[in-house]
C-alpha cells in the first residue's frame, strides 16, 4: 500500500523516487496528478501500466517555468502571450516539440508536437527540485473519475504506487483547459480549468472547436466515467437512481432519488467544476445503477463540466 504523507513532509521522499524512477501521486490545483520523470522512459511506463492507459494517448508534461518550457517546445508570441496570461495554472498548450528536448517518447505518443503545462504548489516545488518536467496524467485508473483528494487516491491506485501526497481536496476540481496553438490559431482540445471566453478575451482571437482525433490528453470518447451509467440533461429521475444537481431546483422525482449530491446550491459554475469528481465519486458509491445528472449551463466553466459528463456517460467497453 501507498505511504501516504501531507505535502509540507514530503519533497525530499518524493524526489528521491522520482529520481528512483517512481510513479508517485502528487496534489496539483486541478486534480491529483500521477507523476514520473517525463525524460525517463521506465518511469514513464509506470504510469502507462499503473493506469491501464492506452500508449497512443498521450501525457502533460509540466514544467517548473517558462524557461523549462521553452527548452522543450517552440514557442510562438501567442503561446507566449497565453503563457504569460495563464501560467502558473490550469492551463496546457500544445506546441511543436523541440528536438533534443530530452523527454521520452512515450510521453508524446509518436505525435510531433508536446503538452505543456506550468503547475502551481507542490508540482512545482518538486519539478524545480527534481530538475526535470513530470510526466502526471490524473491519479486514476484510465477512464474513471478523477481523484481530487488523497483518499480518493488511495482507494483507487494506492495498491499500486508507493506514495501518495496528500495536499488536502484540490481547488479547481477539473483538469486542465488544452489548447493547441498554432501561429495566430488557438484550437480548443478539452475544455477545463480555464474557460474559453478568459482566453478570447487575453489573446483576441476566437477559440475554434471540433478538434479530431486524439491530439492530448483527455480526448477518448469514453473518459471519467463511474461504474454506474449516467443519464444527462435530465427532466426526472427514477426512483432507484441517484441524482447529480445543480442550483436551487430540482426535476421531478429527486425526492425518490437513491442519492443526492448538489453541484453548487447557487448554481455558481466554478463550486461546480470544483465538486465535480467527488460527487461524480460519492454517488457512484451509492450502488445506483444509474447517475442522473440535471442541466448545468453550457457557458464559462459549464462548457468543461458538460465535456466531463459528456465523456463519463459515453459506450464503454466494460
Amino acid at each position: 500500500m501507498a505511504d501516504i504523507l501531507p505535502e509540507r513532509e514530503a519533497l525530499s521522499r518524493a524526489v528521491a523516487l522520482l529520481r528512483e524512477g517512481a510513479a508517485i501521486a502528487i496534489p496539483t490545483e486541478t486534480v491529483y496528478g500521477l507523476a514520473a520523470d517525463a525524460t525517463n522512459g521506465e518511469a514513464v511506463t509506470r504510469i502507462y501500466e499503473t493506469k491501464g492507459r492506452p500508449q497512443f494517448n498521450p501525457l502533460i508534461a509540466h514544467v517548473a517555468d517558462s524557461a523549462m518550457a521553452e527548452r522543450i517546445a517552440v514557442f510562438s508570441p501567442l503561446a507566449r502571450k497565453l503563457a504569460d496570461a495563464f501560467w502558473p495554472g490550469p492551463l496546457t498548450l500544445v506546441l511543436p516539440h523541440r528536438s533534443g528536448s530530452g523527454v521520452h517518447p512515450l510521453v508524446t505518443a509518436g505525435l510531433d508536437t508536446i503538452a505543456l503545462r506550468c503547475p502551481r504548489g507542490f508540482g512545482a516545488r518538486a519539478i524545480t527540485a527534481l530538475g526535470r518536467p513530470l510526466a502526471a496524467p490524473s491519479a486514476n485508473t484510465s477512464g474513471r473519475i478523477s481523484g481530487t483528494t488523497a483518499e480518493a487516491v488511495e482507494a483507487d491506485l494506492g495498491a499500486r504506487i508507493p506514495l501518495i501526497v496528500d495536499g488536502g481536496a484540490t481547488p479547481v476540481g477539473l483538469e486542465s483547459t488544452i489548447l493547441k496553438v498554432e501561429q495566430d490559431r488557438i484550437t480548443l482540445l478539452r475544455p477545463g480549468g480555464v474557460a474559453a471566453e478568459e482566453i478570447e478575451r487575453v489573446s483576441g482571437l476566437p477559440v475554434a472547436r471540433g478538434a479530431t482525433g486524439v491530439q492530448a490528453p483527455g480526448m477518448l470518447a469514453s473518459h471519467y466515467a463511474p461504474n454506474a451509467h449516467m443519464r444527462l440533461n435530465v427532466k426526472s429521475v427514477a426512483p432507484n437512481e441517484a441524482l447529480l444537481a445543480f442550483g436551487p431546483r430540482r426535476v421531478h422525482g429527486a425526492e425518490g432519488a437513491v442519492a443526492v449530491r448538489n453541484l453548487s446550491e447557487t448554481g455558481n459554475l466554478r463550486e461546480a467544476a470544483t465538486n465535480l469528481f467527488s460527487h461524480l465519486l460519492a454517488l457512484d458509491q451509492s450502488d445506483a445503477a444509474t447517475i442522473a445528472a440535471e442541466p448545468v449551463p453550457l457557458e464559462g466553466l459549464g462548457e468543461a463540466i458538460n465535456d466531463r459528463l459528456v465523456r463519463a456517460a459515453a459506450p464503454r467497453d466494460s
